[in-house]
């Protein structure tokens, strides 16, 4: 889960997709699904996420919002190399469809592909000239679903939280601060989690990590000190 003037469908997606596998760099990464109950700008929506095998060391990795008047998808495709993960290719989407989010939500279909070959990314379908790169790739480099990833694995290893993200035609620093433990419920439950925090602006985004959890328990987005999307774990299978 782009209005107009709004940050893209990628970045919203990236952010709401705070999650993912691996709880530590010395474990496989290994395929689930994930359920949650999502609240969106007030309307209520649901989002689902994935992650399957799709090929020889390569693994795919999907997010789908919807039941709001509005569907938005992503998914990417990694390659795993050892304990770093890399993008290969990746797929957003998203577009209103009835109601007030088919006023608000502009149809927009953006494909990127990173090329380690020629080490540059680029961009195609719904992009702008000066946002379709090239961007020059460096070893490390993350897009958005693969920042959840290993911001999952790296809250449960202790590790620092700084990522080169390379997304929507640039490269820029990510850094997430650990605010603390809370108390999270997931499926009527009440877990320990650890909260971290990164805020960019007028833009704050907060995740709650559970120890043994493929996925965060919670994601929290907020704009202007009022909360944009939020996302609370149902299920994770």
């Amino acid at each position: 889960m782009q209005m107009p003037s709004k940050p893209s469908a990628r970045a919203r997606l990236a952010a709401v997709a705070l999650s993912l596998a691996a709880a530590a760099p010395a474990l496989a990464v290994e395929p689930f699904t994930a359920d949650y109950q999502a609240s969106y700008m007030g309307m209520q929506a649901t989002a689902k996420m994935t992650l399957a095998k799709a090929g020889d060391e390569r693994w795919k990795y999907s997010l789908d919002i919807g039941g709001m008047g509005a569907e938005l998808t992503q998914s990417t495709v990694f390659e795993v190399r050892g304990d770093d993960w890399r993008p290969i290719s990746s797929t957003d989407s998203q577009q209103g469809t009835n109601g007030l989010a088919a006023m608000l939500v502009k149809k927009k279909s953006v494909t990127t592909d990173y090329d380690w070959d020629e080490g540059v990314a680029r961009w195609s379908g719904d992009v702008k000239s000066d946002r379709a790169g090239p961007v020059k790739l460096q070893d490390g480099d993350l897009d958005g679903m693969l920042m959840n990833l290993a911001l999952v694995r790296d809250v449960a290893a202790g590790k620092p939280l700084d990522y080169r993200l390379v997304e929507d035609g640039r490269a820029r620093r990510q850094k997430f601060e650990v605010a603390g433990q809370e108390t999270v419920q997931v499926g009527g439950k009440s877990h320990q989690a650890t909260k971290v925090v990164r805020e960019d602006g007028k833009r704050r985004i907060t995740a709650w990590v559970v120890e043994g959890m493929p996925v965060p328990a919670r994601v929290l987005q907020q704009r202007n000190g009022e909360d944009h999307i939020d996302l609370r774990l149902t299920s994770v299978r």
